[in-house]
């Protein structure tokens, strides 16, 4: 399912496109599926006679297999599309299609294409021509864009396999009047043109990348639906609000953090909603929650020192204030507790301190004999030279 470049050398050796992170023609690792079906055996006689076929970038499509051909996962076959043909490569088959189709209400009836045979060298040495053509159409028509003076952003371009179409993706913030812009490109490309507008979260994931994860793009690799993702997502991780961190490459809000928001709604269940809570020591109020510990850290005004505090004791302190009463302090044991729980808290921190403590004072022993080391050299030769210049001053 590698595109060209990807191909073998004579020598055996895998040559590679060596771009990470985003595949330069779409066809790489892009949107796969794992076929968990294809060990079983299934009924031959009731099978399945549509396939998914992928085409560049991941955009999937369906097609009815008319022909009943000797199909295999992989393989680049010839559709049927609008005035024409395109070549696109098998990416399920089988009853997985079905859970597919239904997943995303397709219906089974006759509005799918047909599959009319599976491709030839012909076909692919013209598609792979076809495809040569992308780049610099890409090229001159953001040049064109330019000239006209219209603002939208050209992400991709893709020529249908019969050499008759290409369907260009842009994004832009409003509507976009491209009239113009669609008579230039079919007079100077000699083709049907068709404009497609995509979002930014469909742009990064054709684009593709490198997250701050270190991972590729979910958007180019696996993720297909796009949900809304709000602020309130990293307010309830405690995350900071901060528009650099939490913004992915498409400039909106990063998919993940909808990922673990059902594990933090239900860890927020047992914590009380308690900004301030009152003792004899006056307000003290909320700085953090460490939400799977179950533990607040309150602070008084007059003081510099976080108090930890577990969910389950600030529940009846929140109750007590609502009777009118209040706590001498934060902790059931004025003493024990306090003590016991900064202790649990802090022992990491004593561990690493116990750990680099040494290291850090063998590491400035080092510096020090090393210094002294070229100290000495330097008087020493200084010495040396001294008595030399005062002879040379008495010969003179």
């Amino acid at each position: 399912m590698g595109c060209s470049t990807c191909a073998t050398k004579a020598d055996g050796s895998v040559s590679g496109c060596n771009n990470n992170g985003a595949c330069g023609t779409g066809g790489c690792n892009k949107m796969n599926v794992f076929d968990w079906l294809s060990n079983m055996d299934l009924p031959v006689v009731d099978e399945f006679d549509i396939v998914e076929v992928r085409f560049k970038n991941g955009r999937k499509d369906f097609f009815r297999n008319n022909n009943n051909l000797d199909l295999t996962t992989g393989e680049a076959v010839v559709v049927d599309v609008p005035n024409g043909h395109h070549v696109g490569y098998i990416s399920l088959q089988g009853e997985l299609v079905r859970l597919q189709m239904q997943k995303k209400k397709i219906s089974a009836d006759d509005d799918i294409r047909g599959i009319y045979r599976i491709a030839t060298i012909k076909d692919l040495e013209k598609f792979e021509s076809v495809q040569n053509r992308e780049m610099p159409t890409l090229f001159r028509t953001r040049e064109i864009i330019q000239q006209l003076k219209l603002g939208m952003k050209l992400t991709d371009v893709e020529y249908q396999a019969d050499n008759t179409k290409a369907t260009f993706y842009y994004s832009a913030e409003d509507r976009v009047d491209f009239r113009e812009l669609i008579k230039v490109l079919a007079g100077e490309f000699k083709i049907r043109v068709e404009m497609r507008q995509i979002s930014l979260r469909q742009e990064a994931g054709r684009l593709g990348g490198i997250g701050s994860c270190g991972r590729e793009l979910c958007c180019s690799t696996w993720l297909s639906d796009f949900k809304t993702v709000s602020t309130s997502a990293a307010r309830y991780q405690n995350l900071s609000l901060n528009p650099s961190k939490l913004s992915g490459q498409c400039g909106r809000l990063k998919c993940c953090l909808n990922y673990e928001l059902e594990t933090y709604m239900d860890a927020l269940k047992g914590i009380p909603k308690a900004d301030a809570v009152e003792t004899d020591k006056g307000k003290a109020r909320l700085q953090k929650t460490d939400i799977f510990k179950k533990i607040m850290w309150y602070g008084y005004s007059n003081e510099n020192t976080w108090h930890p505090v577990e969910a389950s004791r600030v529940q009846e302190i929140v109750t007590m204030n609502k009777n009118g009463k209040k706590p001498a302090t934060l902790y059931e044991d004025e003493l024990g507790t306090e003590q016991a729980e900064v202790q649990t808290l802090n022992s990491d921190l004593e561990r690493l301190d116990k750990k680099f403590k040494g290291k850090s004072k063998n590491k400035n022993k080092k510096r020090r004999n090393k210094r002294r080391g070229r100290d000495n050299r330097s008087n020493n030769a200084n010495s040396q030279q001294a008595p030399k210049n005062q002879r040379n001053k008495s010969r003179k």
